[in-house]
């Protein structure tokens, strides 16, 4: 069975895909020089593999990690504040994931064509209902961080990336390259799903 450590490490790695031990530090809190000696072991142990300072999930340890869930997350799976903020946060990705589309593409001549940004009233209008829909989303990202503090790290990375877009920075919405809105709304999201025992539904 896993330590708690290597445990949350490659939880923290099954999130980000492919990363460097920087980035799952940042997601998971960890001190990077414990999520370092962490994925060293996992790669000596078949657990990882490493290339050019990347770390992706073996096969098997993906497996291995799924079934570890219920050991670590019982207590929080029972928590029903918990599991309501959840429910809560599922209704709102709905939303989320409209806005996103509509971020993404836009009408013009009755057509859905991809937004190339440069219409800057459409843009300012999608970041003025992402902020609403925040402040909506942020009482349940505070229940869930009452419930497991280290989601607290998630909260604070939506803000972040909230205001820079609201601050005309217009690539920190949706931009999977830095750890924008949607990049980190989509990780809290496969981060609840694994806590819950739950799939995604597409």
């Amino acid at each position: 069975m896993a330590t708690p450590d290597s445990h949350l490490v490659l939880h923290g790695l099954a999130i980000k895909k492919h990363a460097d031990a920087e980035a799952v530090s940042k997601l998971i809190g960890l001190p990077v020089d414990r999520v370092k000696t962490a994925l060293a072991d996992a790669v000596k142990r078949g657990r990882a593999v490493e290339a050019q300072g990347r770390y992706i999930l073996a096969p098997m340890a993906r497996m291995s990690l799924d079934g570890e869930y219920s050991k670590y997350y019982s207590d929080l799976r029972a928590n029903a504040d918990f599991v309501a903020a959840y429910e809560g946060f599922e209704r709102v990705n709905v939303e989320l994931k409209t806005l996103i589309t509509d971020w993404q593409t836009m009408d013009v001549a009755g057509k859905r064509v991809p937004n190339d940004h440069s219409n800057e009233a459409h843009d300012q209008r999608v970041i003025d209902r992402l902020g609403e829909m925040h402040e909506r989303a942020d009482k349940l990202f505070a229940r869930l961080a009452a419930g497991l503090p280290r989601l607290q790290i998630y909260r604070d990375h939506l803000l972040a990336a909230l205001e820079k877009a609201e601050d005309g920075a217009i690539e920190w919405v949706s931009d999977a390259r830095i750890d924008s809105y949607h990049t980190v709304w989509f990780e809290l999201h496969e981060e609840l799903l694994r806590l819950m025992g739950r799939t995604r539904t597409e």
